[in-house]
């Protein structure tokens, strides 16, 4: 692992194929927001107890440390989900205690929606749609993509590349 909670994506690289590393696409941090908010309350939980009978503490405290448990599985969650962009395939890893990885050669990528719901278009991020012959995998659906339809291009420019879509033009 690069750094604290991050997959090593680059273990599942074929380097004696060349496949090199396009776009590595981290959650948008509109997808910790709810995350932040357990740890905002489960603090306010914990500063309560405080302030209330040693009768009452006890459930806030048991309160407060079960909402910052579940709101640090949701950030290490959030944290270890990645989409990756080679020049061969996409990718998805995600996974805490046991680490899933769904992956889709270029070849078969039919078509890609881009979602951007009101939120996603104020703050920067959409959700993928990936419409392939195998519709039942893990890639469906890639949710809180920052900057959509700059990595949208990008998927495009590498399948572009790789002459999956016809000549290139000019």
């Amino acid at each position: 692992m690069s750094a604290f909670g991050s997959p090593d994506i680059r273990r599942h690289l074929l380097r004696e194929e060349g496949e090199v590393v396009v776009d590595e696409v981290e959650r948008h941090w509109v997808a910790f927001v709810r995350p932040a908010l357990e740890a905002f309350v489960a603090f306010l939980l914990l500063v309560a107890s405080l302030l209330v009978s040693i009768g009452v503490a006890w459930v806030l405290l048991l309160a407060g440390g079960a909402v910052a448990l579940h709101a640090g599985w949701a950030t290490l969650r959030e944290r270890r989900d990645r989409f990756v962009v080679t020049n061969m395939r996409v990718f998805r890893i995600h996974g805490v205690l046991s680490t899933r990885l769904a992956t889709m050669p270029l070849s078969r990528i039919l078509d890609i929606t881009v979602d951007k719901p009101v939120t996603g278009r104020i703050f920067g991020y959409g959700h993928f749609i990936f419409e392939s012959a195998a519709q039942e995998q893990g890639l469906r659906e890639i949710r809180y993509v920052g900057r959509p339809d700059d990595r949208d291009l990008t998927i495009q420019r590498v399948v572009q590349r790789t002459g999956l879509r016809g000549p290139r033009v000019g």
